[in-house]
């Protein structure tokens, strides 16, 4: 039998104890999706083939915009006025944090349902305020020109006797509306998981 020096033994075990870490060191990292959705839907699935209703309306910018510009990507749709101190801050929120969670933007638009008194000027404060600028499209226009763009997401406007529809609507990437949520029952997480779930296919 051949003596093995105990030495020679450490030192082979430190050597391959070393040359272990360094392929842990140097392998190639697997990221995990920031957000992975499962098979179903959180918020209200919308009834088959409702189509997003089209439009071709300017932003805040005076950019030009229309709903077939955002196909093959999932889109987050809301409906603000400018001067709205609750709902209307909480859905900016509540998309800016599911985008946050996404770990990477998808279209977001916000319809104005306030047209005599929403501006330019008012819609870019709006999302500056709510650190959504460049992240979210404010759409503006005469009631005449939203009108149809309400009636597509059966959204009532903002009136002195009554609130507008706090919503949010996500479309998917052929222009199907998909998913509803009441402002009271969307959250971060529900918002991130749905569109998570539109971008693969679902």
């Amino acid at each position: 039998m051949i003596a093995v020096n105990p030495r020679v033994v450490i030192a082979l075990l430190v050597l391959a104890l070393a040359a272990f870490a360094a392929v842990l060191v140097t392998a190639p990292r697997v990221r995990t999706p920031a957000y992975a959705p499962s098979a179903t839907f959180e918020g209200a699935t919308i009834p088959k083939g409702v189509r997003a209703p089209d439009f071709s309306l300017a932003n805040q910018d005076g950019r030009a915009l229309t709903m077939r510009s955002f196909r093959g990507s999932p889109v987050a749709v809301t409906f603000l006025y400018t001067h709205c101190e609750e709902s209307c801050p909480a859905q900016a929120q509540q998309i800016k944090g599911a985008l946050d969670l996404l770990d990477h933007d998808v279209p977001a638009v916000a319809f104005s349902v306030d047209p005599a008194n929403d501006t330019p000027a008012s819609a870019a404060e709006f999302l500056n305020t709510a650190r959504m600028t460049g992240r979210m499209e404010f759409v503006l226009g005469t009631r005449e020109q939203l009108e149809p763009i309400w009636k597509g997401y059966a959204v009532t406007p903002q009136s002195p006797d009554e609130e507008h529809e706090a919503r949010i609507v996500l479309v998917d990437g052929d222009g199907l509306q998909r998913v509803g949520f009441p402002v009271e029952q969307a959250t971060p997480e529900r918002l991130a998981h749905d569109l998570a779930l539109l971008e693969k296919g679902g």
